[in-house]
């Protein structure tokens, strides 16, 4: 089964060539049916921003190490019992990569994210095939395309940071990052009732586009002065909801200074394992009583993920498909940052279900 994976420890954007991370396409055994799992081919998996720091060894340096975490395809083969939920050969279908055991405390306790045994069942989906557990998987609505589906995944990360904001219904709301989970948070926070919608890039492509997919403002951090169009923006109040999508170590500090007096704010990427954020407890904790939290996967998000993915507005992240024999050069464009998102094709397969 082939499968593209990390051949080699380093980051993808180092310009030592010998000292650079590598990508490459590996034969992987084909895991056994077991009785309540699910076989599907893959059309499309997207790369993660995530993937890259997997080069870096974020999660182990052990090669090679399977990529692939958003995907969409159509089911192969199904387990003995593994028709729970319906699902029958030939459906479409996306899924959550993670399983959740459901017999740990966190897991019984209604907090899944924390499950104890969350490790142990690592399958990468930017492959030929992947089998997953039948709880993992959902079929795709007739009318939301693979290459669309391809995109539940990260759609559950923007209604889980939706859920972590707890955000009321005329709530001032800014977005640092306009990435594809910064755009995807940006239209599920418009959904919620968002006002003063308002998203921090540099890239002005990425400021266009959140424009076009109802960003009420944008901010160029390099040019304007972010706390001065915050105080012009909120009337000088700050945002009730403040979003951190970008992952970048030099912007989230200043977050906390444009955030109003009792506002939530939510880290929603992933940040080097070492780095350390100054807080002052007084300022930010006691006088301005702001509730800080973070995001890790999306337990009980893939449900509703499902019911508003085809009201997103996505042709923009799917514009860029690379083969899966050039996986390699899709992560090479990825890292580039060119295009806001890069999907890799695994199987060509019609919207009808039909390999070819």
């Amino acid at each position: 089964m082939r499968t593209v994976a990390v051949t080699k420890i380093g980051s993808l954007r180092n310009p030592d060539e010998h000292a650079r991370g590598r990508i490459g396409l590996v034969d992987f055994p084909e895991p056994t049916l077991g009785p309540e799992d699910v076989r599907i081919r893959v059309a499309y998996s997207a790369i993660c921003g995530s993937d890259p720091h997997l080069a870096e060894g974020f999660f182990g340096t052990d090669v090679p190490i399977g990529l692939g975490h958003e995907l969409s395809g159509v089911v192969e083969a199904l387990g003995s019992t593994a028709h729970r939920n319906g699902l029958k050969v030939g459906d479409r279908v996306a899924g959550n990569f993670l399983r959740f055991c459901g017999t740990c405390t966190p897991c019984r306790g209604g907090q899944q994210q924390f499950c104890e045994h969350i490790q142990e069942y690592n399958r990468p989906g930017m492959a030929e095939t992947v089998t997953w557990h039948e709880s993992q998987v959902y079929k795709l609505p007739d009318h939301v395309s693979l290459l669309k589906g391809c995109l539940l995944e990260p759609t559950s990360v923007a209604v889980r940071i939706a859920d972590k904001t707890h955000i009321k219904v005329g709530d001032r709301v800014v977005i640092c990052g306009g990435g594809p989970i910064g755009q995807l948070a940006l239209q599920v926070l418009k959904m919620s009732g968002a006002t003063s919608l308002t998203l921090i890039e540099p890239i002005a492509e990425r400021r266009e586009a959140a424009l076009r997919r109802g960003a009420d403002v944008v901010i160029d951090p390099t040019s304007e002065d972010q706390n001065l169009r915050a105080k012009e923006i909120t009337a000088g109040s700050g945002f009730d909801v403040v979003i951190d999508a970008s992952g970048s170590t030099r912007a989230v500090r200043g977050l906390l200074d444009i955030a109003a007096k009792g506002a939530t704010v939510v880290y929603g990427a992933m940040y080097p394992h070492d780095f350390e954020m100054p807080l002052n407890l007084s300022d930010y904790l006691y006088l301005k009583e702001l509730t800080l939290t973070g995001v890790f996967v999306s337990p009980y998000a893939f449900p509703r993920a499902l019911q508003i993915l085809p009201y997103l507005e996505v042709d923009e992240l799917t514009e860029m498909v690379f083969d899966l024999e050039d996986a390699e050069a899709a992560f090479a464009t990825h890292v580039s940052g060119a295009h806001p998102k890069v999907v890799i094709r695994c199987n060509r397969i019609d919207d009808g279900g039909q390999v070819a």
